[in-house]
């Protein structure tokens, strides 16, 4: 009699489709055909959306595809609105899997700024005021008044501030300050000597940017020609429509083809030293988080939050997240994200 019943339920389910789906007893000890795994379905664009039966997405129009059946459900990650991700090696091939291995690198960033000739009556007329104040404070020490010597000694130290507050370093103040500088440059081309560009940097940038540096400048004016020049100083105020400051720059004009407000392209290598990074293709950026694929062994794909640091090429520096010797993957992850949030919405994190 128990075998009679056990060929009917199998007969049952062949005839339904499903013979491979074998037979589960009952709590009296009976046995009962198991329940078929319920097929999901949920739109390519939009993963968050999930349907037990095929058609078209609501939100898009998209034709609803399978869910892949390979990858079992998955333990919450610890992401918010992620999970782990598994898949057959066949499928890694497929869609084109691609990971690298955090290390420490030698990074350069490149920053590149708009940049002009220097044009800057303001800072002539603050220079020789400020020459004028030098000179009445040596007159006002060889007289007897010191009521006036402090007056004189007030007025240096204010123009030197002022000067401070146009850009100028302590070490440039005290070249203007003698006699012999001729500051005319700021208004003129003068042929042999050198001249000043100004270039605009901005917040995220300008801390990186140091006098001593070397720049390197181009022009349309000048298709295929560089000139080289050295950054002097930056600006100690950051201009509040233009959220930059400017970096002060002296290039050698020996022909006198630099002319005052023309335009450039400056560009300076800033060297970030050994930095733990990643290639920044692998690091998925919604505006408000950062993300990274972990591959925890072939096949498994852990979602992982992290911190960043500053760009530079195509690396970009991790201060947190992950570990130096992990893999991360760096091509496919944007598949790999959809299924992972597909994963996500299933387990209703």
């Amino acid at each position: 009699m128990h075998t009679k019943k056990h060929l009917l339920c199998l007969a049952a389910l062949m005839s339904l489709g499903i013979g491979g789906i074998g037979c589960q007893k009952s709590s009296n000890g009976s046995e009962a055909p198991a329940a078929a795994k319920k097929m999901l379905y949920h739109c390519p664009m939009h993963p968050k959306y999930i349907s037990d039966k095929p058609g078209d997405c609501p939100i898009c129009g998209m034709r609803l595809v399978p869910m892949d059946a390979e990858m079992p459900s998955s333990s919450p990650s610890g992401t918010p609105g992620q999970a782990p991700v598994q898949m057959s090696e066949d499928r890694v091939q497929m869609i084109g899997v691609k990971t690298s291995v955090v290390e420490k690198r030698d990074l350069v960033k490149t920053i590149r700024s708009s940049a002009r000739v220097t044009y800057d009556p303001a800072l002539y007329s603050a220079i020789i005021e400020h020459r004028e104040s030098l000179a009445a404070l040596k007159k006002s020490r060889s007289g007897t008044s010191s009521e006036n010597t402090d007056e004189s000694a007030a007025t240096v130290r204010a123009s030197r501030l002022r000067l401070r507050q146009m850009g100028l370093a302590d070490s440039q103040i005290d070249e203007i300050s003698d006699p012999d500088y001729d500051a005319s440059g700021l208004l003129l081309s003068q042929t042999g000597k050198r001249i000043g560009v100004y270039a605009d940097h901005y917040e995220d940038e300008m801390n990186m940017v140091k006098p001593g540096q070397a720049v390197e400048l181009s022009a349309p004016a000048f298709p295929g020609k560089t000139f080289k020049g050295l950054v002097r100083a930056v600006d100690t105020v950051v201009n509040s429509e233009t959220r930059t400051a400017r970096a002060r720059i002296e290039i050698p004009n020996p022909t006198g083809e630099l002319k005052p407000d023309m335009y450039f392209q400056a560009t300076i290598l800033v060297e970030l030293g050994s930095r733990l990074a990643v290639p920044t293709s692998a690091i998925m950026d919604s505006g408000t988080r950062q993300l990274v694929f972990v591959q925890t062994q072939p096949g498994h794909f852990s979602p992982r939050d992290v911190k960043v640091g500053r760009s530079a090429g195509d690396w970009t520096e991790l201060l947190d997240g992950v570990s130096e010797g992990e893999s991360v993957v760096t091509s496919a992850n944007f598949l790999i994200d959809s299924e992972s949030k597909i994963r996500a919405a299933a387990q209703g994190q």
